[in-house]
């Protein structure tokens, strides 16, 4: 008599401890589960409703200028730094995992055009409409405030300079930085005048960047609509391409040494690869006003724009729209945005003086996470990217809800960009074919020139 016996492992299905999971046995095959595909995109499906249902974004907001907050800056050495500069000359440092300010003091007797912090961290750099840079201890200004010291705090350098100043930017690895006005001057620290200068036929230059990757690289925007190349060891300028409207501030990608992205005054950014500047890599819409700031997420893949239009927006740097946009009833026209080092939050200084915290991500929970949420996040996250083209997906992730303002103003946009496109197509079609020429492609459309 033949008998079979079904033979287990133990370890295949016994717990090692009781708080742990049962092992439960699964076939894999395909043809036993043709269902699969269905209750993936169902999930998936899920996974997107509850982004939504759990996407709070704002985290906090921190008051205590008595002015529109201008300029902003991260600490290089302490994660949770933030130095804000105002309209009325204040200068503030924030501690942001508490949400109090740790050392406040007036800089300038004007705007505060922008500020920098040194790489070591010890020193902070601030410019402003009274024609003077100034360099500041923050251990002291640490002191002052926490002992309510009612004395003025001293700067620890002063330069005079011949015409206000616009930004100010310092070098990643050097004692240098670089200030804008009617020119760019390389300052060093220790000296008080500057040891290159560089001018190309304009009257205001309103921004300059350096690198973080080839820092001896910086970029600059100009009242003339241009945006210029500079090497600073060099003695004159690289390059220069010339836009249709104005450019109020340049971020270099801090991963991808060659790529940058200008904020625009005809509400668009627009990314260029400094090895070919005929023409922008991708232009970024949404906006509906003129964009004030832009900054990247320090992984290079993402960037977020400060706009007058009383908005901020977060793109993929590879695509053509907004993935995010955080607005409030009460927050007015911003003017400066600023991404976080870990990546993990942005912070944005507009006109009724606050700063205001947000989540990159919009649905992301703060605090500790176990690793079976994580795993199960992960999870949900791999099945929006997979379904993420699939009508019903794509519609619940892209819909957000926006003043009525941009609402119409959105709508006007559209309707004018559709109303350009239409006659330039019955343009083409009442012409010659031998004169129609080649159609130009938007990314061109916006670039007056480029000058070496």
């Amino acid at each position: 008599m033949k008998v079979k016996v079904l033979s287990r492992n133990p370890q295949d299905y016994v717990r090692e401890r009781k708080e742990d999971l049962h092992r439960m046995p699964r076939n894999t095959d395909p043809a036993l589960h043709p269902f699969e595909e269905a209750r993936q995109y169902t999930r998936a499906l899920n996974a997107t409703k509850l982004e939504r249902v759990f996407a709070k974004p704002f985290v906090g907001a921190l008051s205590g200028h008595n002015d529109s907050v201008s300029c902003f800056t991260k600490h290089p050495k302490r994660l949770s730094w933030l130095i804000s500069g105002a309209c009325d000359g204040e200068v503030r440092l924030w501690d942001l995992s508490s949400r109090k300010c740790i050392a406040a003091f007036i800089a300038h007797s004007g705007f505060v055009r922008g500020v920098c912090a040194t790489p070591s961290g010890e020193s902070l750099l601030s410019v402003g409409d009274d024609q003077i840079v100034k360099r500041w201890s923050l251990a002291d200004a640490q002191v002052r405030f926490s002992q309510a010291d009612s004395e003025a705090l001293e700067p620890t350098h002063t330069i005079l300079g011949k015409v206000p100043f616009t930004s100010i930017s310092h070098h990643f690895r050097q004692p240098l930085f670089a200030t804008s006005s009617s020119q760019v001057d390389i300052w060093d620290e220790e000296r008080s005048e500057p040891v290159r200068s560089f001018a190309w036929g304009t009257d205001t230059v309103h921004s300059v960047r350096f690198n973080p990757v080839e820092t001896n690289l910086c970029a600059s925007s100009a009242s003339d609509r241009s945006i210029a190349l500079y090497d600073i060891r060099g003695a004159t300028p690289l390059r220069k391409i010339v836009l249709d409207m104005k450019t109020n501030c340049v971020a270099w990608n801090p991963r991808e040494a060659f790529n940058f992205t200008a904020a625009n005054e005809d509400g668009n950014l627009y990314s260029f690869d400094i090895r070919k500047l005929s023409f922008p890599m991708n232009v970024h819409s949404d906006h509906v006003s003129a964009v004030m700031d832009v900054d990247f997420s320090p992984s290079g893949r993402e960037f977020v724009s400060a706009s007058y239009d009383k908005t901020i927006r977060i793109y993929p740097f590879q695509g053509g729209h907004s993935r995010e946009v955080y607005h409030t009833r009460r927050m007015e026209r911003v003017f400066t945005v600023c991404w976080s080092a870990d990546a993990k939050f942005i912070a944005s200084g507009s006109d009724e003086m606050n700063i205001r915290l947000w989540k990159a991500k919009a649905w992301e929970k703060l605090g500790p996470v176990s690793a079976r949420e994580r795993a199960a996040l992960a999870q949900s996250e791999r099945l929006k990217q997979r379904y993420k083209h699939h009508p019903q997906v794509k519609r619940i992730q892209r819909h957000r809800h926006v003043p009525k303002v941009i609402y119409t103003e959105t709508k006007k946009k559209r309707e004018m960009l559709a109303k350009i496109k239409r006659k330039e197509e019955n343009v083409r079609r009442h012409t010659k074919p031998e004169k129609r020429g080649l159609r130009k492609p938007e990314r061109r459309k916006h670039v007056v020139g480029t000058l070496e």
